[in-house]
């Protein structure tokens, strides 16, 4: 099992920045993906950023040249750095991580809005 803990997440105001971490731990020598996803109020939860070691990371069209995913600086984390927010980037952003397995777990979310 892998467990996930998001943080980072806050009030920030339009054309601000933010920048969000997700600690693994647990089973993660079988994570083969991370990645965030957002869900915004009343509307299904889309991805945002996929990070995949040695390959290409992967951006939702809407946050393309704004938001970068990496791995983080402390250990068996990952990082999203969010630049230029924008109101519709308001959401809760979820952790999330694919095991070898296809079994997803998921964190339980970080708020973030973006409103002046």
């Amino acid at each position: 099992q892998v467990q996930l803990v998001e943080s980072g997440g806050g009030l920030v105001q339009p054309g601000g920045s933010l920048r969000l971490s997700c600690a693994a731990s647990g089973s993660i020598f079988s994570v083969v993906s991370m990645g965030w996803y957002r869900q915004a109020p009343g509307k299904q939860r889309e991805l945002v950023a996929v990070f995949r070691s040695g390959a290409n990371s992967n951006y939702a069209d809407s946050v393309k040249g704004r938001f970068t995913i990496s791995r983080g600086s402390a250990e068996n984390t990952i990082d999203l750095q969010m630049n230029n927010l924008k109101p519709e980037d308001t959401a809760v952003y979820y952790c999330a991580a694919d095991r070898s397995s296809g079994v997803r777990s998921w964190g339980r979310g970080t708020q973030v809005t973006v409103s002046s």
